[in-house]
Order: C-alpha cells, then structure tokens, then sequence
C-alpha cells in the first residue's frame, strides 16, 4: 500500500533570478507542479508515495523524472510522451513573495494523459489518492481525472483536492468554477487558499466558505491563510490555527508543502476523515503550518520541501 499516491501535473517552474551583467532577464529551472510537490513533500517526511501524470519525453520530463526517483516518490505511473512536450512556467515572484505565472502549455503532455494509460496496480492500493485542478483544463486529462477519482474511491482510497487556480489556463472564470467545483461531490478532504473562496464556494470569508465546503460533503475542509496559518473546519466546528514565523524568500510551493504535511499526518494514523477529533486535526494544521513555513526560507518547490527533523525544530521552536 502506498500511503499517498497524487495524480496531475509535474512541470517545470523557471523562477526568475533577476538579470545578468548583459541586462539578460536570468530563470532557474526548478521541478514543479502541485501533486509532485505534495508527493514530495510527504516523502520528504518519510511516507511512502507515488506520483501519476505524464511529461514529455525531453530533456525536461527525463529531469522531473528522475527527481521524483531521488525523492523516492514511486514513478511507475509517470509516463514520458514523445509526442508532447512537457509543461513549462515561467514564475516571477515579487518582493513580498507571491508569485505571478506565464505557462507554456499548448498542448502540455500532462493534459494529454489518457485512461488507458493509469496505473491501476498503484492506484487501486492507495491509502489517499490527491488530486489538484489543472487536469481539468483540458481533455482527455479532465475525464482521466473524473475516472481515476472514480476508482480510488470505489477501492476505499480517501479522497482529496487541492484546486490550484491558474486563471490563463481556462476559456473564463465561470468554465473554471464549473470544472473546478464539480470534483466537490467526490471528495473526503479539501485544500484551499484564502484566494479561491468565493470562486470554489460562493463565499469570500473562508469561514463561511468552509462551512460551505462541510454542507456540501467534505468532511475535513482547510482554508490557507498565508502567513496567518490555516482555518479548520470539521464535525466539531471551525477554529483558525496561526502560523509560524519565517523569514519568507519564495513562496512557491508553500500550499503544497503544508498540505504534503498535512495529508502525510492523516495518512499515518489509520483513521477515516469522519474519525478524527478537533484537537488531533489541529495537531496536523499546526504540522502542516510548520512544514510550510520551512518551505517558503528557501528559493523553489521541490527542493525548499523540508525533512521531519527539521520540522520538528520548528515545531518545538
């Protein structure tokens, strides 16, 4: 069994670095994508996971590839396409932090994933199965999604979803908040930024919009509030779990991380989402706080992704 198994994008973010003696604007190519970096950064902690997407078979798939493999993030579901070329984002990031995006994806290979081409054998034993939103763009990623979400579920997986939203990936706001909320019926447990509120549920405070999230299904619902923490809601009520401070350098990654964190915690304790109590459930956000706050002290995603030890001093700093 595997304890968490994502499935989505993997991409490249080339962060911009600022620019050379010549003038010439400078990027570093960092692996990304929001179910990679959940995947691991659960790994990073110690669970045991796997990744199903699909790159394409260039220089850059073989790179995200083979970082997942010294991750130790399972990639036999991760398939190298010839005829597409993989996903790439160029990510400026800010003086305060936040980020803003250009992608070059027409078509990426990660949005051509088909079916066919899940691994079943990884898919059918996993504890949690993690989806994001930006396999719904296009088809045939959209259905593969739909079907995969399908299965997992039928196999006892726990449901989870992190919508990520990208505007310039979709036709319009109101094609985005269609696809994006029609996974809501299938999921145990949800992510969402502070952001994303009204667009996800109709709702701008988010405890008002995890309310919404509860009444519509999910069982545990978590808001992301940056730098304040996170909003928790479940059968016991909403409360808001402050963050930690950090010294923040890139902000990319950090929802991701918090929630590997997070997912990695319910992983490990054998329950169902309906079985846990508040004050365990605040333990994880405070855990996933922590792995967060980490994450956002160095440049990148993937490789800004924090070990337990390291978490554990913050923790108990």
């Amino acid at each position: 069994m595997y304890d968490i198994t994502t499935f989505g994008e993997i991409l490249i973010d080339f962060t911009w670095q600022g620019v050379n003696a010549e003038g010439q604007t400078l990027f570093a190519q960092n692996p990304g994508g929001a179910p990679a970096n959940v995947a691991v950064a659960a790994a990073k902690l110690g669970g045991h996971t796997a990744f199903i997407g699909k790159a394409g078979n260039d220089m850059h798939g073989n790179f995200l590839k083979s970082v997942l493999e010294k991750e130790k993030v399972e990639t036999k579901g991760m398939t190298l396409d010839d005829a597409y070329f993989t996903t790439l984002a160029f990510v400026n990031v800010g003086e305060n932090g936040e980020r803003s995006f250009s992608f070059a994806r027409k078509p990426g290979a990660d949005t051509r994933i088909e079916k066919e081409e899940i691994d079943i054998e990884i898919l059918d034993k996993t504890q949690i199965f993690h989806v994001g939103s930006l396999s719904l763009t296009e088809q045939p990623a959209r259905d593969t999604t739909l079907y995969a979400i399908r299965r997992a579920k039928d196999k006892g997986s726990i449901i989870s979803y992190d919508p990520n939203y990208r505007a310039s990936l979709w036709k319009d706001e109101k094609t985005a908040k269609t696809q994006m909320r029609s996974l809501i019926p299938y999921v145990d447990i949800m992510k969402i930024s502070d952001e994303e509120t009204e667009l996800l549920t109709g709702k701008v405070s988010p405890e008002e919009a995890a309310a919404v999230l509860f009444q519509k299904g999910i069982k545990i619902a978590v808001i992301t509030l940056g730098s304040k923490g996170a909003y928790l809601y479940c059968k016991e009520g909403g409360v808001h779990i402050p963050g930690f401070v950090s010294k923040v350098v890139d902000t990319n990654g950090a929802g991701d991380s918090f929630w590997g964190g997070f997912l990695y915690c319910i992983s490990k304790s054998g329950k169902k989402p309906d079985q846990f109590t508040m004050e365990e459930l605040k333990g994880y956000v405070r855990f996933g706080n922590a792995v967060a706050s980490i994450c956002v002290e160095k440049k990148g995603a993937i490789p800004a992704m924090p070990e337990m030890e390291k978490v554990k001093e913050r923790m108990e700093s």
